[in-house]
């Protein structure tokens, strides 16, 4: 099966990772260290049993890619604005907010891992359980990560506040900063309706399916971390158009992958437990493509085992063929393909410098071709 998007070739003259530029993954981590370091002293004057919100959120963030912090900065920089500490901090504001994300999206699909490590409201669970307290842990576990992920939001915005960029700038993203985590939020509201009305074979599934992914994860993965980088370094309408010309399809094209990987991806690659979207019913663009190419004997095997929490690796293998065997693999990888040809098109376009054109191209290829 493939795993990869086939497009035409870009010369691509970024020889280390586009994370890795301007020393960008390093101070994005910096700035969260010193973040979390100075809300965990605020916490402490609340008490010491509250450590632990603090070094969860720390250890998840940990580990993240960086990507939605460099989209931002790169669209700061090919808009003209030079390097700059305080570009940097309102960028890595796009860490937090990603991590409140995370950890109620494991909230909401009961998942057990992240990252490769157990999720947030697993630990709180754990927290629980190993301290011998009362009550249901579980419950416990998930209260704390809800609180958890609204103190990321918080310092989400903590953070763009006082990145130390003049009130005009911050002005100038504050309408797309704010428009970014509503439809966030909308998009997971529409994901959690997909899983609950729980009908595969429902009218315009796939139409569904992609409008979740439109607003859960492409806007605010790609499209708005670019306008919000731009828009703080005051570019124009036109550079802005072909920043979202660029962004959107690729953000698109970022979760066709996610979803890929999250049925066929393995667990030492993804951190996930393999085949978790399978377990937890997820309507993606791969299941709505493989429910309208089934058969009346496959229909059968996807409502039988789609969304069942005990799912084994048989009903993984099973659910797996399906969706190989009615071509629906195949069809988003065509999909992957050509939403990553629309992006780079775009990409061609915009009046911008050869170097950040070749960061972005760069970046494009780390969004789409995930498989560590």
């Amino acid at each position: 099966m493939r795993l990869h998007p086939q497009v035409r070739s870009v010369p691509v003259p970024v020889t280390r990772s586009p994370l890795e530029l301007d020393e960008l993954r390093a101070r994005v981590h910096e700035v969260v260290t010193g973040v979390l370091a100075t809300r965990a002293d605020v916490l402490a004057d609340v008490s010491p049993d509250c450590a632990p919100l603090v070094q969860y959120v720390s250890d998840l963030m940990d580990r993240g890619k960086r990507l939605r912090p460099a989209f931002c900065y790169w669209a700061w920089r090919a808009a003209g604005a030079p390097d700059d500490p305080a570009i940097v901090a309102a960028a890595t504001s796009l860490e937090f907010l990603q991590a409140a994300a995370l950890i109620h999206d494991d909230v909401m699909d009961l998942s057990d891992m992240r990252r490769g490590a157990p999720a947030v409201h697993r630990r709180f669970a754990a927290l629980h359980h190993g301290n011998g307290w009362t009550g249901d842990a579980e419950h416990f576990g998930m209260s704390a990560a809800v609180l958890a992920g609204d103190l990321c939001l918080t310092w989400s915005d903590e953070l763009y506040t006082g990145s130390g960029l003049s009130p005009a700038a911050l002005g100038r993203g504050r309408a797309i900063f704010n428009t970014m985590r509503t439809q966030l939020m909308g998009g997971q509201y529409l994901d959690l309706v997909e899983q609950a009305i729980a009908d595969p074979r429902r009218a315009d599934p796939l139409q569904r399916a992609r409008r979740v992914v439109h607003y859960k994860s492409a806007k605010y993965t790609v499209e708005h971390p670019l306008l919000l980088g731009a828009l703080l370094a005051g570019a124009d309408d036109a550079l802005l158009a072909g920043f979202s010309a660029f962004g959107l399809p690729l953000g698109e094209a970022f979760q066709l992958r996610d979803d890929v990987l999250g049925v066929f991806g393995e667990t030492h690659r993804t951190g996930k437990p393999t085949g978790d979207d399978l377990r937890e019913g997820k309507r993606t663009v791969l299941i709505a493509l493989a429910v309208e190419r089934a058969s009346a004997a496959q229909h059968e095997r996807i409502d039988a085992l789609l969304g069942d929490p005990r799912l084994d690796a048989a009903g993984i293998s099973t659910l797996r063929a399906i969706i190989v065997d009615t071509g629906a693999l195949a069809a988003v990888e065509d999909m992957i393909s050509e939403l990553l040809e629309r992006s780079l098109t775009a990409l061609d376009t915009m009046a911008i410098g050869d170097a950040s054109r070749s960061v972005f191209a760069a970046l494009a290829s780390a969004a789409t071709d995930r498989v560590s």
